[in-house]
């Protein structure tokens, strides 16, 4: 197999995140397998594509047919623009009306609401000559965004009237399909009934589209014209069990920058809530909450060193992790693993989120800034 290349990022502090591309283009396969060549696939990589960059994912997933790009914010939007993305980007978040002037002078499409916003957004396109592309996003059990389900018409039809506006997509999205099969196929058919309704009253919309990751792998009647995987681009399940195989592109390390010869009964980090039961060695992580690693993973979570899993020991601090090694005969500038694999065993976002009570998208957008990411390509 041919090894990976490594675009490299000068840094001196001994913490990153590895970002395969090619799992990325596994995944990316794997979604165009379930839904065919007729459907369109919106890639969703808003939050620094769930934390793993957004302009080098966006450059790899445009690369492999990508047909739209869905962003969180205007800013995430402008990011791309400025790189020269020119394939369509949909902006999924609320714009407050006095911030519209970018999504014209971008060519950036933008979800409504309502019509306020859609009213804005046509007397800046007509001012500057231009159209404006939108997609109205209703809500069909969310309780976020969206025009609540039946006065969805009656906005489409007033908004249809504005000038330089296209209402290209219609859209909603799915609050349970993880956990609940039976409201989410309600959901399904009511905004089937939705287009159904719109068609007899002589408003076609192009674009329209329910599936997220979940939506995508586990309803195939939610397809519609267009999907929005997110999380299982880059080889996160959204579900455990699924008949579907993802492969992970995120994987977190550090380095051992410190070795601790310590004697029985010695407590460890702040609080003492890790005390030594025997001579030991204590290995200091160049890690810790500071660099957005959870800090109720303390005295729970595990790293892999030497192909070994070691718990934890004690609080993680800011900007440290410390792990009770035994005699491993390990050194300074050891690599360890805190997500990912290391000798056939592996630590996953999933099995992180379990132990932190929380789900995998927070495990992986949490890790910050100043951890840098190495692509592996």
């Amino acid at each position: 197999m041919q090894s990976k290349k490594q675009i490299k990022k000068i840094c001196y502090r001994p913490t990153w995140a590895e970002i395969d591309l090619s799992a990325i283009d596994f995944n990316f396969r794997q979604v165009k397998s379930i839904t065919g060549k007729q459907t369109k696939v919106m890639a969703v990589i808003k939050c620094d594509a769930y934390g793993h960059g957004l302009l080098p994912v966006a450059r790899r997933l445009i690369g492999l047919g990508a047909d739209y790009l869905g962003v969180a914010s205007i800013d995430e939007a402008i990011a791309l623009r400025k790189e020269k993305v020119k394939l369509p980007v949909l902006v999924l978040g609320n714009t407050l009306n006095e911030h519209t002037d970018p999504i014209v002078k971008y060519g950036l499409t933008q979800a409504v609401s309502d019509y306020r916003l859609a009213s804005k957004l046509s007397h800046i396109a007509k001012r500057e000559g231009k159209f404006i592309k939108v997609h109205i996003k209703v809500d069909t059990g969310m309780g976020r965004l969206g025009v609540l389900y039946r006065e969805a018409i009656i906005l489409i039809k007033k908004i249809k009237k504005l000038d330089n506006l296209i209402i290209e997509g219609l859209f909603t999205h799915f609050p349970c399909a993880d956990s609940d099969s039976e409201f989410t196929s309600y959901q399904i058919e009511i905004f089937k009934q939705l287009i159904s309704d719109l068609k007899k009253c002589g408003i076609t919309v192009p674009i329209c589209h329910a599936a997220n990751s979940m939506g995508l792998i586990g309803y195939p009647e939610s397809h519609f014209d267009l999907v929005r995987p997110g999380l299982m681009l880059f080889g996160i399940y959204p579900k455990r069990g699924l008949n579907i195989k993802l492969r992970p592109a995120f994987s977190l390390k550090t380095k051992a920058v410190f070795l601790k010869d310590m004697p029985s009964g010695q407590g460890i980090s702040y609080g003492r809530n890790y005390i030594t039961r025997k001579q030991t060695t204590v290995a200091v992580l160049s890690i810790g909450y500071g660099d957005g690693y959870p800090r109720n993973l303390s005295n729970r979570a595990d790293v892999l060193i030497k192909g070994r899993r070691f718990v934890i020991s004690g609080a993680i601090c800011m900007d440290y992790i410390m792990v009770d090694i035994g005699n491993l005969p390990a050194k300074t500038g050891e690599e360890i693993v805190l997500i990912g694999s290391q000798a056939k065993i592996r630590i996953s976002a999933e099995e992180l989120a379990q132990l932190s009570g929380t789900i995998a998208y927070e495990i992986v957008c949490g890790i910050g800034s100043r951890v840098p990411r190495v692509y592996l390509s």
